[in-house]
């Protein structure tokens, strides 16, 4: 699949759901301690706000070669980190909602179009550093894709509306999922969970 196309498509489809979603819902619960405004904060800020000036941060070398290895760093990185990157999270979130201010819509179609726009102009081997360290763009921007998507059916379901994402983009997002299960050791659980001979835990992440 054409990875500039998908995130393109996902990008329309989360700023499509954000213009449908109720005004007096935002402080309602989102996801976790979120509410629904930390919500559209964190997922405008990780998936179109930053793709911008990620794209604009040259790499020195490549350090991670897959949208899987994306993912995978956090499952490597020492618990002190990933706890201190959680909480840096939370606090993005929270600031980025209060930066959507009483027109959320318009702000993040905003941060839609410039972040296709930004996309159009660097080429698909170009080495960009990402907070894991240089990856190139083709495998960078699926993380982004991933991030629309599944943050989107969250907020789609905290705010009990629909959402519809390409057919094609919602499985390019399932197989990604997949291709990390199977990186982190978790690739026989997940298989037997999808053919209907085991049961994922409650809470179960493969991010």
């Amino acid at each position: 699949m054409d990875f500039r196309w998908a995130y393109k498509s996902a990008a329309a489809s989360f700023s499509d759901l954000v213009h449908r979603l109720p005004p007096d819902g935002w402080d309602g619960a989102g996801l976790g301690e979120w509410s629904l405004r930390d919500l559209v904060g964190h997922s405008t800020s990780s998936a179109l706000r930053q793709v911008p000036v990620v794209l604009g941060s040259p790499g020195s070398g490549v350090a991670v070669d897959s949208p899987e290895g994306y993912w995978a760093f956090a499952r490597s990185a020492p618990p002190e980190l990933v706890a201190a990157a959680r909480a840096a999270s939370t606090d993005d979130a929270r600031s980025t909602g209060v930066s959507l201010g009483d027109d959320p819509s318009a702000v993040v179609t905003d941060h839609a179009r410039e972040a296709t726009r930004v996309l159009s102009t660097v080429g698909d081997a170009d080495v960009i550093a990402t907070p894991v360290g240089g990856m190139r763009v083709r495998d960078w921007i699926p993380t982004r894709t991933f991030e629309l998507v599944v943050h989107g059916l969250d907020v789609a379901a905290a705010a009990r509306i629909p959402v519809e994402y390409a057919a094609e983009v919602v499985a390019e997002v399932t197989m990604q999922a997949a291709r990390v299960a199977a990186t982190g050791g978790d690739a026989t659980l997940v298989l037997r969970a999808l053919t209907g001979r085991a049961s994922l835990a409650p809470g179960f992440s493969v991010v």
